[in-house]
């Protein structure tokens, strides 16, 4: 197929299209790099710099002999996406092109006004692009399970079906985001079931939990082919966290009680989630909601694991409660669906203390990179 990959210097989308393009797929990246952007303006960096796109891109060729196209511009300048879609002319789009932090989102105005106009307008003008250049194409969106929230009733993939006064109905599922980079994905999802339902395209929304890792086959083939690792407050996880403080020798910090729970997943299954998505696409017409995640923890639950791990390993760790910087429930009921990918043939790569050894061993080896004033949280979710 000819897949267009929309972020395709990210931490995901370069992986992806490595496992595209091995696979002997057609593949174009796009990127307008504004995380790199963010980066710098934040003061922040990955553990380790990530090469340029053109670098890896051309450093890919060598070694696979295989071609990756790469174009630099922005969803934001719709001339630039319908340009891109009639040249390439993709069978698959998978849209990562999103600024992908909450926190990020949550530092104030600027921040959350260019949150929304990044995500949800070039995510419009890649919908409009789609209707004009190649209305028969499958768009595979990146979601986030951060968009349901923690509701008190289990969590479907997308749609609930209801009975009101004696009438049924099958609706999208009442979403209650946390964060202003999570309401940008409801709205992209919103948009998303719009332009299915009244132009007839077909797309995939997968909503996705949080994700770690960064070894694929694809990526170890080479160092200079490496995607990046976040640990800092604005786009690291709470498990890069965690593993980070204790590779250093750091305590864990656990926001507040820790009984925040929410799901996660590998990085090659992320991956092969989108390639299941793009190897069964809905009708057009439709979307399709599928929620991306292979196991659920709550934060304390992820902290004692690292914990544990990081112990065999003879490091003396321990794990400490600070005060929550966000607004979120800490205790909560959680039971999520995740039946659709699993049907599809997903055969998932858990979380055992192997896995987080192996990540806490790859941090050691670059620890003098660890900056510790990017780590701990300065961003409130309430506005004083």
């Amino acid at each position: 197929m000819r897949i267009l990959i929309l972020g395709g210097d990210g931490y995901l989308g370069w992986p992806t299209a490595l496992h595209f393009s091995d696979k002997g797929h057609e593949v174009m990246v796009v990127d307008n790099f504004i995380k790199r952007q963010i980066e710098f303006e934040n003061s922040i960096e990955p553990l380790r710099q990530t090469p340029p796109l053109a670098r890896r891109v051309a450093l890919w060729h060598e070694i696979s002999n295989k071609k990756i196209e790469m174009r630099v511009g922005d969803l934001l300048n719709h001339r630039f996406v319908y340009n891109v879609l009639d040249e390439f002319k993709p069978e698959s789009i998978i849209h990562y092109a999103e600024q992908p932090s909450a926190p990020y989102s949550m530092i104030g105005r600027e921040q959350a006004v260019r949150t929304m106009h990044n995500n949800v307008t070039g995510n419009m003008n890649l919908l409009f692009g789609i209707q004009s250049k190649c209305p028969d194409a499958h768009l595979i969106k990146l979601g986030t399970m951060g968009e349901y929230g923690t509701p008190n009733i289990d969590i479907e993939e997308g749609y609930l079906d209801i009975t009101h006064n004696g009438r049924n109905e099958t609706i999208p599922f009442p979403k209650r985001p946390h964060s202003f980079y999570h309401l940008s994905k409801v709205h992209d999802t919103n948009n998303i079931l719009f332009t299915c339902r009244v132009w007839g395209l077909k797309a995939t929304d997968l909503n996705q939990g949080v994700v770690y890792g960064n070894s694929t086959e694809q990526v170890d083939m080479h160092d200079g082919l490496r995607t990046s690792f976040h640990y800092d407050e604005i786009f690291g996880t709470a498990l890069n966290r965690f593993c980070t403080q204790a590779a250093i020798g750091k305590s864990l910090t656990v926001y507040g009680k820790g009984g925040q729970t929410r799901g996660f997943l590998n990085i090659r299954d992320t991956i092969r989630c989108v390639e299941l998505a793009s190897e069964n696409p809905p009708q057009p017409g439709i979307c399709e909601i599928m929620n991306q995640f292979t196991e659920t923890f709550s934060i304390k639950n992820l902290a004692e694991l690292v914990n544990s791990a990081a112990r065999e390993m003879g490091l003396k760790t321990t794990v400490d409660h600070i005060p929550n910087p966000r607004d979120e429930l800490e205790e909560h009921y959680y039971n999520a669906k995740n039946e659709k990918l699993l049907k599809l043939g997903l055969n998932p790569h858990l979380l055992s203390k192997q896995v987080l050894q192996e990540i806490i061993k790859s941090i050691k080896l670059y620890e003098h990179h660890v900056d510790t004033t990017t780590i701990m949280p300065n961003i409130k979710w309430r506005q004083n």
